[in-house]
């Protein structure tokens, strides 16, 4: 597993939503009317109307978000899941990405983890957890265990430094200190 040597944030929560709609576009989520509205606090309290009335008051710091299969379909906007961190989501799961949100949210440093059978594994609620370095979905509340996709090493180390800017530049520092090091030993 690439994970077992980083620090992969931890993901223990609950099932705070299911989204069973294959090539759900998280637009939805805020609601494309409401997609350029840049202050987070007031996405967030948008966020979720159309599914859940109640899901800000709801939710806890650590819930997690479950998907199906293409998830993340459509126009990769960042606004709708910077709304479910704020409210404390730590990360999805879901049976498949598109690629383009992929991306996008493992740049931010969101984890994702690709987990095909998630739908039929858990229910709203329960109490689940993301084991980087098993490689597996445990869900506390049924006792059971699904294994889910590796990451690539490049996503996994994205992740674990909170994104792309904080990946980027821990490459440059590790480069500096492999040349002054190199520098300093004379080879």
């Amino acid at each position: 597993m690439t994970g077992t040597q980083l620090r992969m944030p931890t993901m223990k929560g609950r099932v705070a939503f299911i989204f069973d709609e294959v090539n759900f576009d998280v637009d939805q989520i805020v609601g494309v009317k409401n997609i350029k509205i840049t202050d987070v606090a007031e996405l967030a309290q948008v966020a979720m109307q159309s599914y859940d009335p109640d899901f800000a008051t709801t939710v806890r710091p650590g819930d997690l978000l479950v998907g199906a299969d293409n998830f993340g379909y459509g126009h990769p906007h960042y606004p709708p899941m910077k709304a479910m961190r704020h409210l404390g989501i730590a990360g999805v799961i879901a049976e498949s990405f598109s690629p383009g949100y992929w991306r996008g949210e493992v740049s931010m440093g969101f984890p994702q983890v690709g987990c095909p059978g998630i739908l039929g594994f858990v229910e709203r609620w329960e109490e689940i957890e993301v084991d980087w370095a098993a490689g597996v979905v445990r869900n506390h509340t049924k006792g059971t265990e699904l294994p889910f996709e590796p990451l690539p090493q490049a996503d996994a180390e994205m992740i674990e430094a909170g994104g792309l800017v904080p990946f980027l530049k821990r490459q440059a520092a590790q480069q500096r200190e492999r040349k002054e090091h190199s520098h300093v030993s004379g080879t």
